[in-house]
């Protein structure tokens, strides 16, 4: 007697298809893998199917009490992606995101450490691994997905570059800081650079944010997160005068009005800016 099929074989079959059109439009393996976790968990919180999913699933999903803004907007993109594609496979006829509410992404705004701060963070690391994350994330800007796939050969010490792999698979080519060139001494030449312990291939990004994360509150910075490291990256190439557009390169924004948020920090800037006004005659 053979098992018959279920409706959850039926979801399966259909995130596993939706992902194959994902890898074929050359989105990161991040990308699919957090949008197949996200729908997973929408149809097993909801008990809906691709084919049952309704304007009331998603508005209830996304509107838990308890998510951020950031996080529904997060989670309603790619709930409109999936039935999207739906659409387009022919698995259904209608969207039913098309009349649901899209959330609004909020604007967030830098939070960068002080450099004196990345100082105290690289004296508090107990392990060179660790160290070397920070190194990586603050003097080349690099997210910890990022810092995760660097290899030796992404490093080329007679031109000065680093080849980093950044959102969506675009690869960019960076000057290399004098400190991470005496770091990629110390590192291998070929190969990842922080392989995984326990498996095959590198270390997984989770690791990397709870190593600098564990470090953060150690040196009594724990309201800071990793990626206020690449905060005080593109900072501080600005308040050293760097050119707007010079900057949105070096950071690999797509466009330049991402890197004009990091203007809007430059608190003494701003202190002498009032420091002009004079009401008195």
């Amino acid at each position: 007697m053979t098992d018959q099929p279920t409706l959850w074989d039926d979801t399966d079959a259909l995130l596993r298809t939706w992902r194959g059109w994902q890898v074929a439009q050359g989105l990161s393996d991040r990308t699919y893998t957090e949008r197949d976790a996200t729908m997973r968990h929408l149809f097993q919180t909801t008990g809906a199917t691709p084919r049952t999913l309704a304007e009331f699933h998603v508005i209830m999903y996304c509107g838990r009490p308890e998510l951020s803004d950031a996080s529904r907007a997060s989670y309603h993109a790619t709930i409109r992606a999936f039935c999207a594609w739906m659409v387009k496979a022919r698995v259904r006829a209608d969207d039913p995101t098309a009349a649901t509410p899209r959330p609004k992404r909020p604007r967030a705004k830098p939070r960068p450490l002080s450099f004196e701060a990345v100082r105290l963070l690289l004296a508090t690391a107990n392990r060179a691994r660790t160290r070397a994350y920070v190194l990586l994330a603050v003097l080349a800007g690099m997210r910890i997905h990022e810092v995760a796939k660097i290899r030796g050969e992404d490093i080329d010490l007679d031109r000065g570059t680093i080849i980093i792999e950044g959102k969506g698979g675009v690869v960019e080519i960076v000057p290399l800081h004098d400190e991470l060139r005496a770091l990629a001494l110390t590192m291998p030449r070929t190969g990842f650079w922080f392989p995984a312990y326990t498996v095959e291939g590198c270390v997984g990004r989770k690791a990397i944010y709870a190593a600098i994360k564990g470090t953060m509150k150690r040196a009594g910075l724990g309201h800071a997160k990793p990626h206020h490291l690449r905060h005080s990256y593109g900072t501080e190439l600005l308040g050293q005068g760097a050119d707007l557009r010079v900057v949105q390169e070096l950071m690999r924004h797509a466009d330049v009005s991402t890197t004009q948020r990091y203007t809007d920090i430059h608190w003494s800037a701003k202190v002498s800016a009032i420091g002009t006004l004079r009401l008195a005659a």
